[in-house]
């Protein structure tokens, strides 16, 4: 059975007529009888009864009729479906996002990608980088943005920009007043750092040594935003990514002084499978990414 010979069937039902079927299934007549014929054979029953100047489904024909037509029209919603896919920019994308990124980089990142791909909306994963590494492997998200490094094994990265690190202190804090901080500065003080599992206290880490030191009292956050308001109240110092320092997240309450030259800084990219079927997705998101205006964003593509 084929769904040719269903269209044959139905065909056959609706006109009544081995010539007009024939005619409006666009085969000969003698096409269309035989393989009507084989399909009953293929059954083992009748499905239509023959007579001089008429055919007509049987009781069962009538019956295999109705079911041929909703199997047609089945296969052609999957048809339907399959033509969508041909538009690689339209249907939602799934991006995953690290928490430190989320906040500040999507506002700008989807007004953007609504000019390159307005039929392209974002659904939005947003965990930490462990967790996102797994739902790209299972295919639960398309395209992850992460910092590097990112090494999981058949993964494909494209660095998109670099992001300077910066001090922020209370107002009134002996640091102030200073130009610039040298990493190894961030010590001896009480430090603001992210829980352990996330990958930008890893890298605040690498970048200030001391931060670790016996004598530095680290104090823990959930959150950049939490660290802010910690900032804010007086409870330490800590060093936070410059897209998390500027509007609409500066406040009177904290200052923000840089790292002296070169600042530490982090990488942060794409990652997507290589087997993903919309390349073109990959480079509209790229588009957009060159579209960002945000100085805190030294872009790379």
């Amino acid at each position: 059975m084929t769904l040719t010979e269903l269209r044959y069937i139905v065909a056959l039902a609706q006109e009544g007529n081995f010539s007009r079927a024939a005619e409006f299934c666009s085969v000969s007549q003698p096409t269309l009888s035989v393989a009507i014929a084989r399909l009953e054979d293929e059954f083992g029953v009748q499905l239509f009864e023959r007579g001089k100047g008429f055919v007509s489904p049987s009781a069962v024909g009538h019956k295999v009729v109705e079911q041929a037509k909703r199997a047609l029209g089945e296969a052609e919603k999957v048809r339907q479906v399959a033509m969508l896919g041909r538009d690689q920019l339209e249907g939602p994308l799934r991006l995953g996002v690290i928490h430190t990124i989320g906040p500040y980089l999507l506002p700008q990142l989807i007004h953007s990608l609504k000019v390159v791909a307005p039929a392209m909306p974002l659904a939005i994963e947003e965990n930490m980088t462990a967790t996102l590494a797994d739902m790209l492997h299972d295919n639960e998200v398309d395209v992850v943005i992460i910092a590097l490094p990112f090494d999981v094994p058949g993964v494909l990265t494209r660095a998109i920009y670099d992001e300077s690190f910066k001090v922020v202190v209370p107002r009134g804090h002996p640091w102030e007043s200073r130009e610039w901080i040298a990493p190894e500065d961030v010590a001896g003080d009480e430090v603001l750092l992210l829980k352990a599992g996330n990958c930008f206290r890893d890298q605040v880490l690498g970048a200030c040594p001391q931060v670790s030191s016996p004598e530095t009292d680290v104090r823990l956050g959930h959150s950049i935003g939490t660290i802010r308001c910690m900032v804010a109240s007086g409870l330490g110092v800590s060093v936070l990514p410059d897209s998390a320092l500027g509007h609409p997240y500066s406040n009177d309450m904290i200052s923000v002084i840089p790292f002296k030259e070169p600042a530490p800084a982090r990488r942060v990219a794409l990652a997507w499978r290589p087997g993903f079927v919309r390349p073109k997705a990959i480079e509209a998101l790229l588009d957009a990414v060159r579209g960002l205006r945000s100085p805190a964003y030294r872009l790379l593509v």
